[in-house]
């Protein structure tokens, strides 16, 4: 695709998610248009002027009122009521005794007021809240996984280190795209029950005027027939591989990252927040049987090569995820609720699986609780020029994407959706991307593996 076409389909896919973008944000896309893109300042501001993308103030309305929504995590709606009112009155009395004298911020005592009424008028609201929650979030996401920006500063504070320590350090240790897959060491018992997926044709991507444009054209795609993991794997699988495999453990240090080789995982392959919910390498006691997260492209492609599988292509990701069903938004049908899946911050955490009904497959979570991580790089036209049988994005067979595509400025594809998002995000369709060392609270993984005739 060309250049211009290709940051044109990138604003396209943004606007479709929020017709407002922050400065900073507008920013990243001038920066990611003239590094990726090789485009011209003048030429991407003049795309970026005529998109329809409307430039806002970058206000957190948690930030606002000095909360986190970590705060908010496993407590009471009544107590998440209390708070907001505690934190807005609080706020509110300083700026009246305050008076006229002007803020730091630029902003008058009376603009501060209104932008606290308008924090907890919307946090206060079970919807308002969800929905915000959900397009703040969503954002983060998309521009995090820019290689232009937040990812970079992660390489630069690595070459400082390593200038301060050891110059030569850098030459030994191996990029991304060096990875060798095949010496983490299998196991034959680690393979956990899975759902034979037939072989067959099936409608890939959307016809619905409503779908976003990288989800069309709906087109039809031969797949194989293989088996899926009916569950996520989860934290108690996960630990097996980690004990069995230390040089993939949780780092328990920044600065003792790669001075142990083997003893934890490399930095290379993750942003910083690898299994951040463990205790080193011991995850809570509760959540066993809840699906690992936290994890990255590369500790899930490691993972899945070690139980001797592999991740799904998107094809067999959505193939599985449909259940056999046409033109259905859902794993079951069209509707949704909260008794049928894990989304929308009706539960504000995962849960474990198996939890919620299977879709026709056998299939459990395939809308919500966490996305999943596809073997597929990311291309926002792939379904223009799909192949009909056995489609994979960045590679011809899933072994040459298995070992040809690391690089940690590709962008991977995820699906399903998560406990966070909204209905949206969550139907059989939609496609979501990010780079292979991001890590978050609501990305994990399943594994697949194909049928031996």
């Amino acid at each position: 695709m060309p250049k211009r076409e290709a940051f044109i389909s990138v604003i396209s896919t943004l606007k479709a998610l929020s017709p407002t973008v922050t400065n900073e944000q507008h920013k990243a896309l001038l920066q990611q248009a003239v590094n990726r893109h090789g485009l011209s300042i003048d030429e991407a501001s003049k795309i970026l002027d005529t998109s329809g993308l409307s430039v806002r103030e970058n206000i957190d309305y948690f930030e606002i009122l000095g909360l986190s929504y970590d705060v908010f995590e496993k407590q009471s709606e009544k107590n998440i009521v209390m708070r907001i009112e505690a934190a807005h009155n609080k706020l509110y009395s300083d700026s009246l005794r305050a008076g006229g004298l002007p803020r730091a911020d630029g902003r008058t005592q009376e603009q501060w007021r209104t932008l606290l009424n308008q924090a907890r008028d919307t946090l206060k609201d079970v919807q308002k809240r969800r929905d915000y929650l959900a397009r703040l979030m969503f954002q983060e996401d998309l521009f995090n996984s820019s290689p232009n920006d937040a990812h970079n500063t992660q390489y630069d504070f690595e070459e400082s280190e390593q200038t301060d320590s050891n110059p030569a350090q850098s030459i030994l240790i191996p990029s991304p795209s060096q990875v060798d897959f095949a010496k983490v060491t299998p196991t034959p018992n680690a393979s956990g029950d899975m759902m034979l997926i037939p072989a067959g044709d099936f409608q890939m991507g959307s016809s619905d005027e409503k779908a976003n444009a990288d989800e069309k054209p709906a087109h039809t795609v031969f797949v194989d027939a293989f088996y899926m993991d009916k569950n996520l794997v989860t934290n108690a699988q996960y630990s097996e591989f980690v004990a069995a495999n230390p040089q993939w453990g949780k780092p328990s240090k920044w600065y003792e990252w790669n001075h142990t080789p083997g003893t934890s995982v490399s930095k290379l392959y993750h942003d910083g927040d690898y299994l951040k919910h463990w205790d080193r390498n011991s995850y809570p006691d509760e959540n066993a049987d809840h699906p690992v997260t936290w994890v990255s492209w590369y500790a899930a492609m490691a993972y899945a090569k070690w139980v001797e599988k592999r991740l799904p292509t998107e094809a067999e990701w959505e193939k599985a995820a449909c259940g056999g069903l046409v033109g259905q938004k859902y794993p079951w049908g069209n509707a949704i609720d909260a008794t049928k899946a894990n989304y929308n911050i009706y539960i504000a955490d995962t849960t474990s699986v198996g939890q919620y009904p299977p879709n026709a497959y056998g299939l459990y979570d395939m809308a919500g609780n966490v996305w999943e991580w596809c073997l597929d790089m990311y291309d926002a036209d792939f379904y223009t020029r799909s192949p009909q049988q056995n489609p994979i994005s960045g590679g011809n067979t899933t072994e040459s994407a298995d070992h040809g595509l690391m690089d940690e400025t590709i962008l991977h594809v995820l699906r399903g959706g998560s406990w966070l998002d909204t209905a949206e995000y969550v139907r059989c369709t939609y496609r979501s991307k990010n780079t292979p060392t991001r890590t978050l609270a609501r990305i994990g993984f399943r594994c697949v593996k194909p049928v031996i005739y």
